[in-house]
């Protein structure tokens, strides 16, 4: 089965990603597009809508790619006209608008699916594997680059950071590594670097470094998990080219069947709220 799908937003990610990946196919068909500036969407070579209602008048599925905050107001439209979302990371600009936006896709009982790249690896998936054999007890993930230094940048992460742009890719990692995590204590600088502390449920303790105002070449983002059998590691580098041909086979599946999916927006809340509690502690 393929699906029609409505892209919300046509900037630099849109553009570069979501609009080609989604016209692409064969599991997905984009059959629109809606964005604050109309003139931008034209290049995608679909029907540019005036307005969000008809986008999704005219599709079975909705994919974003705008900033959190304009996710959180947006999808919880889209999910009130019944619509399927795949959800960019975060969920919302705060825990606020992750709250409205889970509820209303619990509330319509919509499908959803967060664009959480890593985990559509099959690296990440033999990795994790790999890690449950280890009798696992830590771990360290590290995301380091000097990606605000340059343009492709947006006011949201020069206001939150790091730990609200590659912190739900570490922090989902490390969670799906070690247990689910059900404590965070941060230190830091949310536009400079920022440390977290996490406890997991199985006892396990983590940590995540966050920065993205290095300059210069740093080293690939990677995920280390240590155990009593052992050390296993994997490096951003080496997650493949096919992670979002693997999501959007996934997401139409979700869609078909009206089922659930792990990296729904329940997931999605529930790293908002990590990232919300490291938040409180940065001050």
């Amino acid at each position: 089965m393929t699906i029609s799908v409505g892209l919300v937003g046509a900037g630099p990610w849109a553009e570069m990603v979501h609009a080609p990946m989604l016209a692409a196919g064969p599991d997905t068909r984009l059959v629109g597009v809606w964005a604050r500036r109309p003139e931008a969407a034209a290049r995608f070579g679909v029907p540019v809508f005036k307005r969000v209602e008809e986008l999704f008048d005219n599709c079975e599925a909705v994919a974003f790619s705008v900033p959190p905050a304009v996710q959180a107001e947006l999808g919880v439209l889209a999910a009130k006209a019944g619509k399927a979302l795949l959800l960019e990371k975060p969920l919302a600009a705060d825990l606020d608008g992750a709250r409205r936006l889970a509820g209303a896709v619990a509330e319509a009982g919509v499908p959803s699916q967060m664009v959480l790249t890593w985990r559509y690896s099959e690296a990440t998936r033999a990795f994790l594997a790999r890690v449950s054999a280890l009798e696992p007890f830590g771990g360290h993930a590290a995301n380091v680059s000097g990606a605000l230094l340059g343009d492709f940048t947006s006011p949201w992460r020069l206001e939150h950071g790091a730990i609200l742009d590659v912190g739900p890719h570490m922090i989902d990692m490390l969670d799906a590594a070690l247990g689910r995590v059900v404590g965070v204590r941060a230190h830091g600088n949310p536009r400079g670097w920022v440390g977290l502390l996490l406890e997991h449920e199985t006892g396990a303790i983590s940590e995540a470094s966050l920065c993205m105002s290095v300059p210069g070449e740093t080293p690939p983002s990677h995920v280390d998990i240590y155990g009593r059998l052992g050390h296993q590691r994997l490096e951003g580098d080496r997650l493949g080219s096919d992670v979002f041909a693997v999501m959007l086979a996934e997401f139409a599946e979700t869609v078909e069947h009206g089922g659930g999916h792990p990296l729904d927006a329940a997931h999605g809340l529930r790293l908002q709220e990590i990232i919300a509690a490291a938040e409180r502690h940065l001050g």
